[in-house]
């Protein structure tokens, strides 16, 4: 008899796991998905057109919090947890749950979930979300493009809306992202590699995502997999590279599957040292030392600066962040945060008597987010929300500390300014070193005008 199977999801690897493992397995039949984290995402149904021959009324998504109810309803044997950067704590009290249930509770690795490309591929991953992929991937495009190399990045999966309009898709210009309707997180991911000038893809079938990556009509030499939360790849990499926060020092060995990345690593950033507390670096090169003693360390920052500084000197500003670093990511701070205390701020204001309608769930679900308002947009109504609770801000300025010019998507109706923040790699060995050293590997290197 086939095992009946409910999979555990945030719309991301759960998705990526069925199409991989579960989707032609004559062994398993998949019952359910469960949606959690990201608001709105449950009462869908994985299209028949994405789900295979095997499935062709589609599978239904059910809030996790039905969870027990479905176990037992569905006769469900297997629960394949499939999302990310959660503790050890949470997901062992899951598998408490489902095993208490009845059922297994299973965790899919590489060997069943990894996609082999044709073109060499560069893997950027993190112990936690907020540790700083965005501007490693960044910095790496810069590094590759210098080279006279074609790349393209493709990014963890983060499909919100119409599955099947979002199998596949692809990023070349702000265009493409009122096109496909994008969402704030879904912007701040792809926005900056389109404006830098590479194409990003992403979407749901991540096999299809990957040809099509391969054979882009504007060229491909190298593949850049940008990853989302802590999740590992989802393809085979021929370098892997782990980004930690020392503003979390543990989070790698504490927050599953960050702990996947660290010990599959090539190379190791350890970012923000400029920030961070030294007995808190030292910690984080302690735990590298132990657990990947023979893993190549890189030392970086992540300097901020600001658009128009006089916008918020002596100011009572509002701090805008990215939404997932302060929510799952458990982050207190970010680039904004760090940008009011360096160019002198009077006050932070802080927005909890001002929020509006979704945006109060999300400070009920994370209360310890504090005194900075997350960017929360993943529909018009957060988007809505987030518009009304800033311009009811008693604020003198806004600082937007998230990776998009957000006031190209909503109206802000006081002065604001934006924060940026690259990757600056500290000493030797540095980001540039390592990047060049894999090209002269795979015979990518750039010597006199050439490549050899």
């Amino acid at each position: 008899m086939k095992k009946r199977v409910l999979i555990m999801g945030a719309a991301g690897r759960d998705f990526h796991n069925f199409n991989t493992f579960y989707r032609d397995n004559e062994a398993y039949k998949v019952m359910a998905f469960t949606a959690a984290q990201i608001p709105d995402i449950s009462d869908r149904k994985y299209p028949a057109a994405l789900a295979g021959k095997l499935y062709p009324d589609g599978i239904p998504i059910y809030d996790e919090k039905d969870l027990v109810e479905l176990i037992k309803e569905l006769q469900i044997d297997d629960v394949a947890f499939s999302y990310s950067d959660v503790s050890y704590d949470f997901i062992m009290h899951k598998s408490a749950i489902v095993n208490a249930a009845g059922a297994n509770f299973v965790l899919l690795g590489t060997k069943d979930t990894s996609i082999k490309s044709f073109k060499p591929l560069i893997s950027v991953c993190a112990t936690r979300t907020g540790c700083g992929k965005s501007q490693t991937a960044r910095r790496l495009i810069e590094l590759l493009m210098e080279h006279d190399l074609k790349v393209v990045a493709i990014r963890h999966p983060m499909p919100y809306g119409d599955l099947e309009k979002q199998k596949v898709q692809r990023f070349a210009t702000l265009e493409d992202l009122k096109k496909h309707d994008c969402t704030i997180e879904e912007m701040e991911e792809y926005e900056p590699h389109v404006v830098r000038g590479n194409v990003i893809y992403a979407g749901v079938d991540y096999e299809a995502i990957l040809r099509a990556a391969e054979n882009d009509p504007d060229g491909c030499d190298v593949i850049v997999w940008d990853g989302g939360n802590n999740d590992f790849p989802f393809y085979e990499s021929d370098f892997h590279i782990t980004i930690t926060d020392p503003h979390r020092p543990g989070h790698g060995m504490k927050y599953y599957p960050g702990e996947v990345n660290l010990r599959m690593s090539d190379a190791v950033i350890i970012n923000k040292i400029d920030t961070a507390r030294p007995k808190d670096v030292t910690k984080v090169r302690n735990i590298l030392a132990e657990v990947i003693p023979n893993t190549t360390v890189v030392d970086a920052a992540s300097p901020v600066r600001v658009e128009d500084p006089k916008v918020i000197r002596n100011k009572k500003v509002l701090v805008v962040e990215d939404g997932p670093t302060l929510t799952h990511g458990g982050m207190k701070i970010g680039a904004g945060t760090v940008a009011a205390q360096k160019f002198g701020v009077s006050e932070i204001i802080d927005p909890r008597p001002y929020l509006v309608g979704k945006l109060k769930e999300t400070f009920e679900i994370y209360p310890e987010i504090g005194t900075i308002l997350p960017a929360m947009g993943y529909g018009d109504e957060q988007l809505r929300d987030l518009e009304l609770t800033i311009n009811a801000c008693d604020c003198d300025a806004v600082i937007i500390g998230t990776p998009i010019d957000l006031s190209r998507v909503i109206n802000i109706n006081k002065p604001s300014t934006r924060v940026f923040y690259d990757l600056q790699s500290i000493g030797e060995p540095s980001f540039e070193s390592v990047i060049e050293e894999f090209l002269i590997k795979k015979g990518m290197h750039k010597e006199m005008g050439e490549l050899v």
